[in-house]
């Protein structure tokens, strides 16, 4: 299961742009050297990267389809990567497990954030591999795909333009994914039907969403 979300207005996603035209972008493989299906470039630029960071931080804490879909416990500080023509991500599944300073990080949801317009570049799409479906992506700026870390996805040659995306990595409360996904659609429902439910069903239907928080959560 994957969500879309707008995670980014109009101004942040300018700042950001902005941060990209002014830093130094080095050779992707640089946090995964042994990889053989990475190629592409990555923000590698301390000042940069903390005030980038701090903004796709502050807009998915804030943003509620984001934390409910992925009930993180932790995020790592996003980092932004940009494609140009020849560069392509192999098809991988993301790392069980990614070091910060703070400790490793369970990978439990992916999420990657487009920073510029589909029409400025062509190929690039990520291309994730959903069950039995081939789904391909390329959204407008600003706009959040957030998917399991297991999932195998890949992203597309670009031959044309620059693609510049951001991307981070959630361990979340949750990290069973069938568990995570009862719990996102009971709160979907609880959201969408609550107020027209008798109080005493929407009682019950809280107590069901509590307790298997409480029995799922890590």
């Amino acid at each position: 299961m994957f969500k879309l979300v707008q995670l980014l207005d109009d101004g942040a996603v300018r700042t950001l742009r902005d941060i990209a035209a002014g830093g130094q972008f080095v050779d992707g493989k640089i946090s995964n050297p042994h990889s053989r299906v990475k190629n592409n470039l990555q923000l590698h630029d301390a000042h940069a990267y903390e005030r980038s960071s701090k903004i796709l931080l502050e807009a998915m804490v804030q943003n509620p389809d984001f934390m409910e879909f992925a009930f993180p416990a932790r995020i790592a500080p996003p980092l932004m990567t940009r494609y140009t023509p020849g560069m392509h991500y192999g098809l991988h599944p993301d790392a069980a497990f990614i070091p910060l300073p703070d400790g490793q990080l369970r990978t439990d949801v992916s999420c990657t954030v487009f920073l510029n317009d589909p029409a400025d570049y062509d190929g690039g799409a990520l291309h994730v591999q959903l069950g039995g479906a081939d789904l391909r992506f390329k959204e407008a700026p600003g706009v959040a795909i957030i998917y399991p870390s297991h999932t195998l996805h890949e992203v597309e040659p670009v031959t044309r333009g620059e693609r510049l995306v951001a991307i981070t990595f959630i361990q979340s409360l949750i990290p069973d994914i069938q568990q995570r996904n009862i719990i996102y659609e009971l709160n979907e429902v609880a959201a969408l039907e609550g107020l027209n439910m008798a109080s005493e069903n929407y009682t019950r239907l809280q107590a069901v969403q509590y307790q298997l928080l409480r029995m799922w959560r890590r």
